[in-house]
């Protein structure tokens, strides 16, 4: 299943229509570690997130990684002899490779549009080096899909029984005033089979752009969630969104009197709140719509089955994790046109469920962009052309602080044009009584911040003026621009920055990102090029940020992709900790006078057995609690504690039993190869690592001396230790009923 979850991922990733399009990465073979055709398994080049690159178009100064010298930048091509080769600069040299090898073997270091520096160029003359660099990234991307992949897997044992098909579904699907388009036919089947046909709680990101049908999806998982009983909650990041999504959602159940829909927000009153909560207790409400006050700790649901998310980016991170916590015991639904940059790689990964909405409906017109320095004559030019076709307008500022001058400005060039403010720090009410002014038309220009970039939907106002559009976020240009042009009128969107000259370059990638993506069905993309603008930190956290500079994004992608091809050799299988054998003549017995000096020495003996047996951080704990009650344990219980964590860390890594041979150290493992490999460059000391060898089901330690047993005991315990740290990135499976 999660073989097959990749693939998805992988077809997304590239956008692949049809079968002849998706056989490339759908072997199960290991691919080629640097020779002649494109890796199985990884993204082609191409793709802004594809693996190898092609010479031909890099840039000179653009920073490349060649997978066994390391990180270097690319100088140019040139022709020697009547054959083309590529000219990389080193730390200590510049290298040369003919064009065909170098398109094997190359990788960018950046994302498109990124600048990052590498902290140093590699050295040809120190391939060791690059070689640590290159295993620690190795060994971040295994620990990455390890933990990617157990947080799926405690997904997928969740178990709840699957949705009856409701009776009315097919009258509820033909109440839908419009045809949907072939996506939103996906996405529709998508849902119904997560709700229908599945066991598992449903986690699916619905990527779609303003106006495309996304809340028709989330509509219908509720149709099918209350038809069985259930109740449903619609999690929306501002008052608005919600207000728009509670009429959305009113207007769509009206024919069915059952189905009770509320909305709750921070806006209403303790004794409304009160009530409302009373009633959801009670079962007594079915459709919960709501801020992120519906996450408060008194909210009490009766029987509470599907969460939908509407632009979950825009929670804080509270609220994320308040969100997290409901996914692993009821079906969520989220909904983005511009997804946050984890959630899209959880898709693009296929570790979680996508339904990619593109397609416009056929009413929809492209939004007519056009970015440019700011006047004042430019801007009032954009308003009077909408409001002489009888339109209304959207004129956004960054900033609460703007907004006094935009409105004076205006109505002193347009002093006969009814206006009305919108922004964050006004009273809920006063907002929602502006945005009922302008809906209804009484109100022809609203000045604003970008509260309105979600749940303003005014089919008169088509026309939307950003001014210090460079301070903006280019998913908050993106879903700003989707508010205008949605009735079949033709949009415009006027992106005025206010000096060329100060703009950063990340400013100026944004303003081209957003005029390049200016069709229809774009967002999945934006938040891709938003990822490559923004950085690695976007992606991946500070650590794994780290671990990705290492190596460059597209060689640390390849080895994602690889890893997540080959997760299944990379299982760790523990054994009981009772079957573990350590024949080391070592006597357990403890001094009388340390006898004499604890309270209750055979229990606490039998503690420290059961802590053992129990796992390694209890053994811990048992240390650190027997170390605050008696002090620094002397040597005859420090070599006790020594056996008990000898033993305890062998159970966990797979070896049943130790024993000593001349200079050997032999331990019997039920480990495989790949696994021992990758267990042996995750040792950090070198003394460890060259002393180990694999031979069959064995794993050797060559000493270079005979040591006495408790010396033996000694290095055991450390090369164990070493040892320990690979196993957050195995897949632990479960034998006989312990868990490791």
């Amino acid at each position: 299943m999660i073989r097959e979850q990749q693939r998805m991922g992988l077809r997304q990733l590239r956008g692949d229509g049809d079968g002849a399009a998706s056989q490339e990465g759908e072997s199960d073979g290991d691919g080629d570690e640097g020779g002649g055709g494109r890796r199985k398994g990884v993204v082609a080049a191409g793709s802004s997130l594809g693996h190898r690159v092609d010479p031909r178009e890099l840039e000179a100064g653009e920073y490349v990684v060649h997978k066994k010298v390391g990180v270097g930048k690319f100088v140019c091509i040139s022709a020697e002899d009547g054959l083309d080769y590529v000219f990389i600069q080193y730390a200590d040299a510049m290298a040369k490779l003919a064009v065909d090898q170098a398109a094997r073997m190359l990788y960018r270091y950046n994302l498109p549009h990124e600048k990052q520096r590498p902290r140093n160029l590699s050295k040809l003359n120190d391939p060791s080096t690059w070689e640590k660099r290159r295993l620690k990234g190795k060994l971040a991307v295994q620990k990455m899909v390890v933990n990617l992949m157990e947080l799926y897997l405690q997904r997928m044992r969740q178990k709840r029984p699957p949705y009856p098909k409701p009776v009315g579904m097919d009258q509820f699907t033909a109440e839908f005033p419009y045809e949907p388009t072939p996506d939103q036919n996906q996405a529709f089947i998508d849902v119904d089979k997560d709700l229908t046909e599945r066991e598992t709680p449903m986690d699916r990101l619905i990527c779609g752009d303003v106006g495309f049908g996304k809340t028709e999806v989330a509509m219908r998982a509720i149709f099918i969630v209350i038809s069985a009983g259930f109740q449903a909650m619609v999690l929306a990041p501002t008052v608005i969104l919600a207000k728009q999504h509670y009429d959305v959602m009113s207007e769509r159940f009206s024919n069915y009197p059952d189905i009770k829909v509320a909305m709750f927000s921070g806006a209403q009153t303790k004794e409304e709140k009160d009530e409302l909560i009373t009633k959801i207790r009670n079962g007594d409400l079915h459709i919960i719509v709501g801020t992120h006050a519906v996450l408060t700790e008194r909210m009490a649901y009766n029987n509470l089955g599907l969460l939908v998310v509407d632009e979950e980016q825009k929670f804080g991170v509270q609220q994320k994790e308040k969100i997290a916590s409901y996914k692993a015991s009821i079906d969520v639904l989220t909904l983005s046109a511009t997804p946050i940059p984890r959630t899209l790689y959880l898709a693009l990964t296929g570790f979680r469920d996508a339904s990619l909405m593109s397609t416009p409906p056929p009413e929809r017109v492209a939004v007519r962009t056009y970015v440019s320095g700011f006047s004042k004559e430019r801007a009032l030019s954009a308003i009077k052309f909408e409001l002489a076709r009888g339109g209304q307008v959207f004129y956004v500022v960054p900033r609460i602080k703007a907004i006094d001058d935009v409105l004076q400005f205006l109505k002193d060039s347009l002093p006969d044009v009814p206006m009305a403010v919108a922004h964050g720090k006004k009273v809920s009410k006063n907002i929602q009584l502006a945005m009922e002014k302008f809906a209804c038309g009484e109100v022809k220009i609203l000045v604003c911040t970008h509260i309105i970039e979600s749940g303003i939907d005014i089919p008169n106002a088509n026309t939307m003026v950003v001014q210090y559009a460079e301070l903006f976020g280019l998913a908050q240009l993106y879903q700003l621009r989707g508010r205008v042009g949605r009735s079949g009128t033709e949009g415009f969107a006027y992106l005025f920055y206010t000096d060329k000259s100060l703009l950063s370059k990340i400013a100026t990638d944004r303003l081209g990102a957003i005029e390049e993506h200016s069709d229809l069905g774009q967002g999945f993309h934006v938040a891709e090029k938003d990822m490559g603008i923004r950085g690695f930190g976007s992606l991946f956290g500070e650590q794994q940020s780290g671990d990705v500079a290492n190596v460059g994004i597209d060689l640390f992608f390849d080895m994602l992709f690889d890893s997540l091809s080959k997760v299944d050799q990379f299982c760790l299988i523990p054994v009981p900790y009772k079957d573990v054998q350590l024949d080391i003549n070592i006597s357990s017995r403890l001094s009388s006078e340390y006898i004499s000096y604890l309270e209750n020495p055979v229990e606490l003996l039998n503690e420290a057995a059961k802590a053992a047996e129990k796992d390694l951080w209890t053994l811990i704990q048992f240390t650190e609690d027997l170390r605050r009650q008696y002090g620094k344990e002397p040597r005859d219980m420090e070599l006790l504690l020594k056996k008990l964590y000898v033993r305890r860390m062998a159970a966990d890594l797979g070896i049943s039993r130790i024993y000593s041979s001349g200079k050997m150290i032999i331990m019997k493992t039920n480990m495989n190869k790949k696994v021992f490999r990758l267990m042996r460059e995750a040792m950090s000391l070198e003394t460890h690592r060259n002393s180990l060898s694999f031979t069959g089901k064995e794993i050797k330690g060559e000493l270079l001396v005979n040591l006495p047993d408790t010396l033996l005991l000694n290095w055991l315990f450390h090369c164990l230790a070493d040892c320990y740290a690979v196993i957050p990135a195995l897949v632990k499976k479960i034998v006989g009923g312990m868990k490791s």
